[in-house]
């Protein structure tokens, strides 16, 4: 059975820096993303159609996150899947962070912090996929791409706690049993 590919693949007319594309996003974190159309009210983004025009990458790394981190390997079929793959690198560090005592303050507070902390992209000597992402030409596209994935970090943990805490002050005792499994034996 093969690992779930995005469906972004195909879409054209995308900027890539490296091999990154930046897509749009469903956000309201301030970044260099164009931002997609809210949800109407009473909608909800769990289980959002990719035929929707507000789905958005980040819906669907946490919608395959369960799915692909069964795969110790991934084919990179096009640009879109190299940022599901970060997507799903970062739920899983972010999941790490939460533990089953955390009510949803502290376990915003944790995940918050992840996101915000200082991390490696592409090209970087500690990034772990270097092999399958090219570096940005220069210092501008490298601080472009900077800014995205710290959009997409940020907007990320505040759409997994959404899911986590669906149920009350709680977490889900079905997303925390994904907390030790790795995608693909990595992690950011």
């Amino acid at each position: 059975m093969p690992a779930y590919h995005s469906v972004f693949n195909e879409d054209a007319d995308v900027r890539l820096i490296g091999n990154v594309p930046l897509l749009p996003l469903r956000t309201r974190t301030r970044g260099p993303a164009y931002v997609l159309p809210p949800l109407n009210a009473g909608e909800s983004e769990i289980g959002l159609s990719p035929d929707h025009e507000s789905f958005d990458p980040l819906d669907e790394a946490l919608d395959l996150f369960r799915a692909n981190t069964f795969f110790r390997n991934f084919e990179i079929k096009g640009p879109a899947d190299r940022l599901l793959i970060y997507g799903i690198l970062f739920v899983g560090e972010a999941l790490g962070k939460i533990k089953s005592h955390m009510g949803r303050r502290d376990a915003e507070k944790a995940v918050t912090n992840c996101a915000l902390e200082q991390f490696s992209i592409p090209g970087d000597a500690g990034f772990p996929l270097n092999q399958s992402f090219e570096a940005p030409r220069d210092k501008s596209d490298a601080e472009t791409l900077r800014q995205y994935l710290s959009q997409v970090r940020q907007e990320l943990g505040f759409r997994l706690l959404g899911r986590i805490y669906a149920g009350g002050d709680t977490p889900s005792k079905w997303w925390l049993s994904f907390t030790k499994r790795k995608f693909m034996g990595k992690s950011l």
